[in-house]
């Protein structure tokens, strides 16, 4: 399997690229929408600079070089969604060429690097709609104009493991740089896939067919295996592979032809009258580049240094975000404990975010009020059992610690009168564990020990309630 990847990504503007309409998802059909945008006589296309700096910081985020100059072309092809009849994109003199994104080792411990043939930027096309009026297809253009940078890449992917792998790791460099919500359920990620195939050791690539219409990234790989198996039948049974655009359909899980492969020359590519060439000083290029944030790799390789008690594992879920790997290191640093802080975040705290449908962008619970929950732990002045009941109250409400530990009675208890007290109560309310444990059943003491700390809402010290309960035995 040979793969090569195209992948559009939507820029994180409020406006299109050429016009002042919104980019906001999920409104009306056809609401956001302008003489601009719709193609209209006479109305002249004026280029988001703000979409300029995205795209800027995407190539840079992937290696590729930026050009000074590069040059807008009118694309064209008719489609009932497009309603200039063609796309202004960018052709021979694109935004960026040759980056590379390296996404693991193969099994002879080779790294695999995919190249970044280019970045470009170009506009969307708007939406048909073929399931909403029986007998008809409906079109939004809302989509029309949105701004997007397409990333092409080498043909370097060799399986659709190696696939998932480059989607994945170019969404979370997008993400980390900020200049895109990289949604393919909202459109703003989708991928068209290059593939051919070749005997092994030879390398003279086969005729590609170019997949489309995948939702996820695992309708990529789903389609890709799909459409490996139908290209070696082909050749198995002695026939050629014809270079084609091909349809997948998840629903019958089979890809099937839409219509011959276009080359650039079907495109009638010219440069865009309307559009000056456009010029990125190298001020701007490195002003952009200062400004990048610390990339995955960069921060995998420094939390492992920075971080020895980190596992692999605990670097790598705390590193799949930039807004996670932020959030660590704001308790982290506070607390002084990097693991304890790592536990707690992938314990206590994803299990809040999963049940409440929060995001760690705005989580409740900040990263100095964990710390400080942890501090309190560390000191004692709290047991861990408390500390989850003040985590929960802390998502709810915001409060510090501190001050829900004293509102709530959940300082430790360490005196033996209250202590002894509960050990009492929990013996007399649960007289057949007792009798047992008083009998010498040692392995109940945990649980004796367990119904102490719930009957005292997790304040007592456990450790001194284990010594307590042990001198019963005499």
């Amino acid at each position: 399997m040979v793969v090569g990847l195209e992948v559009h990504v939507q820029l994180k503007t409020a406006t299109k690229i050429f016009c002042a309409c919104s980019t906001d998802f999920g409104a009306a059909p056809n609401a956001h929408t302008c003489p601009v945008c719709l193609g209209l006589p006479g109305a002249l296309p004026v280029l988001n600079d703000y979409a300029v700096d995205l795209a800027t910081r995407a190539a840079l985020a992937l290696g590729c070089s930026v050009q000074s100059t590069s040059v807008f072309a009118r694309k064209n092809y008719f489609y009932p969604d497009l309603p200039k009849g063609y796309q202004i994109s960018q052709f021979d003199k694109p935004l960026a060429t040759d980056g590379c994104v390296t996404i693991g080792t193969r099994g002879d411990g080779s790294k695999v690097n995919v190249g970044i043939t280019r970045v470009h930027m170009e506009e969307d096309a708007g939406k048909s709609i073929h399931d909403r009026f029986p007998g008809a297809t409906a079109v939004d253009l809302n989509r029309a104009g949105v701004p997007l940078v397409e990333i092409v890449s080498e043909p370097d992917m060799r399986s659709t493991a190696e696939v998932d792998a480059y989607l994945k790791t170019l969404k979370q460099i997008l993400e980390y740089v900020a200049v895109s919500d990289v949604s393919m359920e909202e459109g703003s990620l989708r991928v068209d896939a290059n593939i051919s195939i070749r005997p092994r050791g030879e390398t003279k690539l086969g005729t590609k067919t170019e997949v489309k219409n995948m939702n996820s990234f695992s309708g990529v790989v789903r389609a890709l295996e799909v459409e490996f198996a139908r290209q070696c039948a082909v050749l198995d049974r002695g026939d050629k592979v014809e270079q084609q655009t091909m349809l997948w359909d998840a629903d019958a899980g089979e890809v099937r032809p839409t219509r011959s492969k276009e080359g650039s020359h079907d495109y009638r590519y010219f440069p865009e009258p309307d559009l000056p060439p456009l010029i990125v000083p190298l001020e701007r290029i490195e002003r952009i580049k200062r400004e990048l944030p610390e990339l995955p790799d960069a921060r995998r390789a420094r939390f492992t240094k920075e971080y020895p008690a980190l596992t692999e594992y605990d670097v790598g879920v705390l590193t799949a975000s930039r807004a996670m790997g932020d959030y660590f290191e704001g308790v982290a640093h506070r607390s002084g404990d990097a693991k304890t802080s790592a536990t707690w975040i992938m314990g206590e705290l994803f299990a809040t975010l999963k049940a409440t449908g929060q995001t760690i962008e705005h989580f409740t619970v900040r990263p100095a009020d964990l710390a400080d929950l942890l501090k309190l732990v560390g000191a004692g002045t709290i047991s861990r059992s408390a500390a989850k009941q003040i985590f929960l109250t802390m998502g709810k409400t915001g409060d510090p610690p501190a001050r829900i530990a004293e509102r709530d009675g959940l300082l430790k208890v360490s005196d033996d009168d209250s202590l002894t007290r509960w050990i009492d109560e929990v013996l007399a309310d649960n007289p057949d564990e007792a009798r047992r444990f008083l009998g010498g059943e040692k392995r109940l003491q945990g649980v004796l020990v367990g119904y102490a700390m719930k009957k005292s809402n997790g304040a007592a010290d456990p450790k001194r309630l284990n010594q307590l309960l042990a001198a019963r035995l005499g």
